[in-house]
């Protein structure tokens, strides 16, 4: 019996691309999305079963064109991970308001864009997972991250009241809140001072953080559960992070 699909937003780097290696070992075909699709073909993957497709979440028409492609191709859509994420720092007193729209149209109009797109099938046949990519920056405040933390306290909000309101039709939908953790999303930070608190910080640790196959794995095991378990959430961070 063939697998189902599984859709990755953000998949070119760090948690994405971990996540696509541990769907793609297991045999899923799957639909990979991210606005660097040459960084995503030279993965180590069989791409016998695998899209690569280049889009931006906040761009409905073309993430929705992305998944009927893959749709008519390999079926339903059974997992949507919203990876999709762009974290920049810094403070309000100072920030160009510019970065604050950015990381709220991907952050949490991209997340539902993805959600409004899949939602409808997965009622219908009452069945599939959404797992939304979040922070723990979506639980609690961190200096020098206003915007961003207020975006994922929004994809907390949405992901639980979404869940509510699929939960009778056997969809799921979870979320995971990952601290620091070793990705490219500091490199995009235009804020030299901001960027400096947070890898002192980073320091105070040991000087690593978490490792983003850990996270792939905490996906997997989500969505690994039998359909009639929902793993709601589950907050992730290095040992050492006090945070």
């Amino acid at each position: 019996m063939s697998k189902p699909l599984i859709v990755i937003t953000g998949a070119s780097s760090g948690f994405g691309a971990e996540i696509a290696k541990l769907f793609n070992a297991d045999g899923f075909p799957m639909l990979l999305l991210g606005r660097r699709t040459d960084k995503i073909k030279a993965f180590p993957l069989d791409f016998t079963n695998v899209l690569v497709e280049s889009v931006d979440v906040t761009d409905k028409t073309s993430f929705e064109n992305a998944i009927t492609k893959a749709e008519e191709k390999y079926g339903k859509t059974d997992l949507l991970v919203n990876n999709a994420g762009v974290m920049l720092l810094g403070n309000v007193l100072n920030q160009d308001p510019a970065e604050w729209k950015q990381m709220m149209d991907t952050n949490v109009l991209g997340v539902l864009n993805g959600m409004q797109i899949v939602l409808p099938q997965m009622v219908e046949r009452q069945g599939g997972t959404v797992i939304n990519m979040s922070s723990l920056a979506g639980k609690k405040t961190f200096t020098n991250h206003a915007a961003y933390v207020a975006s994922k306290f929004g994809v907390h909000g949405l992901s639980e009241t979404i869940r509510e309101e699929v939960s009778g039709k056997n969809v799921r939908i979870s979320l995971v809140a990952p601290g620091a953790a070793e990705t490219e999303l500091l490199t995009h930070v235009t804020d030299e001072s901001a960027l400096n608190d947070y890898n002192l910080w980073k320091e105070s640790m040991g000087g690593t953080t978490l490792a983003p196959e850990r996270v792939a794995q905490t996906v997997k095991f989500i969505y690994d559960m039998p359909q009639t378990v929902n793993i709601r959430e589950i907050d992730i961070a290095a040992t050492n992070q006090n945070a």
